[in-house]
């Protein structure tokens, strides 16, 4: 997942080049004839991939993130749930570092900050009407959550995806949301909950 996400950062011949090198092991004469471009072009966006991506990691607070299972990790997670299940956007955003962000791969839109965290989150995830439940689990060696919607009409939470936190020392540095119920399964989540 934290590959996917670093993907949507980059432009599509970018994001081309770095797979068909890194990833898939083509030569650059390869990579060249398969996008229809020079070998050139496709070293260039290689090294523009490569440097976008060491870009986004250098720009990630230097905290690190809290052991895994440690009581400072259990903590963040308790007060993320709280505050998400209860909607409190203000505590949401307490918890968050000031450059934080909030991704939704595939979906291009990215929020950097607490102030457009805590608009998106009021205008989206906590619109009136709506509320959700987290049930935790782990995705990539991170905090993370299913995530269901309580249905209105019927005592039955509805999955919709999976939200990823990234820790920064006793804060959080980005939510990722994976809107989509196909990974479920992965972690050993139903589609459905009993509210």
């Amino acid at each position: 997942m934290a590959f996917i996400t670093a993907l949507q950062l980059l432009p599509p011949r970018q994001r081309a080049a770095l797979i068909l090198r890194d990833v898939l092991g083509f030569r650059a004469s390869e990579a060249a004839n398969i996008l229809d471009c020079t070998e050139e072009s496709v070293t260039s966006a290689l090294k523009r991939a490569r440097a976008a991506l060491q870009y986004q990691r250098t720009q990630a607070t230097d905290l690190k993130p809290p052991q895994p299972g440690c009581a400072q990790e259990r903590e963040l997670v308790r007060r993320f749930t709280q505050a998400y299940e209860a909607r409190d956007v203000q505590e949401l955003v307490a918890l968050l570092t000031e450059d934080a962000w909030l991704i939704m791969p595939p979906v291009p839109l990215r929020y950097q900050g607490r102030e457009l965290a805590a608009r998106f989150w009021a205008a989206t995830a906590f619109r009136p009407g709506r509320s959700a439940r987290l049930v935790p689990t782990r995705a990539n060696g991170q905090p993370a959550f299913g995530l269901y919607i309580r249905d209105p009409r019927t005592p039955v939470a509805h999955a919709i995806g999976i939200l990823v936190l990234t820790l920064a020392g006793s804060q959080i540095s980005a939510v990722t949301g994976f809107l989509d119920n196909s990974a479920l399964p992965m972690f050993g989540l139903p589609r459905t909950l009993p509210d």
